[in-house]
């Protein structure tokens, strides 16, 4: 009976881990009612690294596909793409990225990060931005995690519609609708 228990309880983690691969051992173990070593135990059993290196991982793969642009271009660590459909961007608010007044980020660093995850996801060689209608939705601060998803909803000739949404570990802070240009 125990070993039932902890397969249903090893296909949950890795159920988890493959529709959100940012989870913590401490979120995985909130999420599964279990100990955060018991979470440990369980994901070197299956294989599965750590938060840290699975990120790393997902990183070099989506680096290795870029086209439109430079991997050195892409604002914030670029983790997924899959060229003409979508990507995923996530990085982390630091303090030189922030007013001194305030400390309320920059609002040019989270449009960065969402320009250049939408040029990533364009199967194209040379692309720009053709249209950006953007919404900031909330103040961003230091240390906020902001991961941005881009999907490409349209291709009309050469032209790409993508849209960027960014979160924080709360809420979404960011969406941006963007026309990309490719210029072939």
């Amino acid at each position: 009976m125990a070993r039932l228990h902890k397969k249903i309880r090893q296909d949950a983690l890795k159920e988890k881990l493959q529709t959100s691969p940012f989870l913590t051992d401490e979120d995985l173990a909130g999420l599964l009612s279990v100990s955060v070593q018991t979470v440990r135990l369980d994901r070197l059993e299956m294989g599965i690294p750590e938060l840290r290196e699975r990120t790393r991982q997902m990183a070099q793969e989506a680096q290795i596909k870029l086209r439109s642009i430079a991997s050195g271009e892409v604002v914030g660590d670029l983790i997924d793409l899959d060229l003409g459909k979508s990507g995923i961007s996530v990085m982390t608010v630091t303090p030189d990225m922030v007013f001194e007044k305030n400390r309320v980020a920059r609002s040019h660093f989270i449009f960065a990060q969402a320009d250049s995850l939408a040029l990533a996801v364009i199967d194209a060689l040379t692309a720009v931005t053709g249209v950006a209608n953007i919404k900031y939705k909330v103040p961003i601060h230091v240390g906020d995690k902001l991961i941005a998803k881009a999907e490409v909803v349209k291709k009309r000739g050469n032209k790409y519609f993508v849209w960027v949404k960014t979160r924080n570990a709360k809420q979404e802070v960011f969406r941006g609708k963007f026309i990309m240009v490719s210029l072939e």
